[in-house]
Order: C-alpha cells, then structure tokens, then sequence
C-alpha cells in the first residue's frame, strides 16, 4: 500500500498521516508543490520518530506517475458515487487523497472517473479530515488484506521497542 498526497497543505496532517503509513509499513507519496517545507517543525511534531520508518518520494507530476504504476489505484473524494467499502482493495493499492483546500484536480476524475471512491458522510457534510480520510481508507485496505496487518504489527512492535530502547524506558 501506498498512500498518495496530491498538493497536501496542512503540515500536521502530513505528519499524522506518516505515523499511520509507519504502524501499517506503507508508503507516501507527495505531490508537489507542498504548502509547507517538509523540514518544518509542525510536520516532524506531527510524525514524531516515525519519519525513518517510512518510504517518503516526492514527485511534480501525478498523472505520469500513474501512468507508470502497474498496480491498482483509487482517488477519495466527496464527489464520488461509489463508497469506498465497495471495492476489493490489493496489498499494493494506490490511496491517493486531495489536498485540504481544493481536494484533487478535476482532470483526474475526466480521465480516471471508474476510480473515484468516497468515504460515506452525512450530504450536508464538505469533506472528513485529510488524515483522518488516510485513515480510513488505510484500515480498510488492511480489513481486506489480514496478512498486511500482521507485518504492519510486527513493524509497530518493532519501532516502539527501539524507540523505548533509544529513550532509556
């Protein structure tokens, strides 16, 4: 699994969003241009001692990256008809999530529109939290793929025993 961040803007939602990658050994993705430094104190706040647990690339552009990748993948959005607990997710799916202010491009939905997934909400509703969505999103994949989450336990059970192990405790 990775998880893909098109233009994300909110440094503490990057952040979270590496704690959740780490506990579930998947990668990130970040679709530049970024609305923050990816040395900014927030982010590194944000993802504590999770950041040398993860596989972080940046990339310019999402639609050749895509155009690459030989692996299934699904965009989240509010503006999509088909809930996301209605597809069958692969260990190596592509969750790719909006950005916080103006979600994805529309000429994504144009050329990908089959790929397009929601996470079910009250209609009066804008859109969930970006990392709270990675989330979901994130466990869902997991629920689908059990083998996943028995390497993301052993890889948490890993870091937290270094980490405690670094600290003294």
């Amino acid at each position: 699994m990775k998880i893909i961040l098109f233009r994300p803007q909110i440094p503490q939602n990057t952040g979270n969003i590496v704690r959740t990658c780490a506990v579930f050994n998947a990668g990130l993705v970040l679709v530049r241009p970024l609305g923050f430094s990816t040395s900014s104190r927030m982010l590194k706040r944000a993802g504590l001692d999770y950041w040398n647990d993860v596989s972080i690339e940046e990339i310019d552009n999402l639609e050749t990256y895509l155009e690459k990748q030989n692996v299934p993948f699904y965009f989240f959005s509010s503006k999509a008809e088909k809930n996301f607990s209605e597809v069958s997710f692969s260990e190596d799916s592509l969750l790719i999530f909006g950005n916080e202010q103006e979600g994805l491009a529309p000429i994504f939905r144009k050329r990908w529109p089959s790929q397009f997934v929601k996470i079910p909400m009250k209609e009066s509703s804008r859109c969930l939290n970006l990392s709270n969505s990675v989330a979901i999103a994130s466990y869902e994949l997991i629920r689908q793929n059990p083998q996943n989450l028995s390497t993301a336990r052993n890889k948490l059970n890993a870091t937290l025993t270094n980490a405690a192990e670094a600290t003294g405790k």
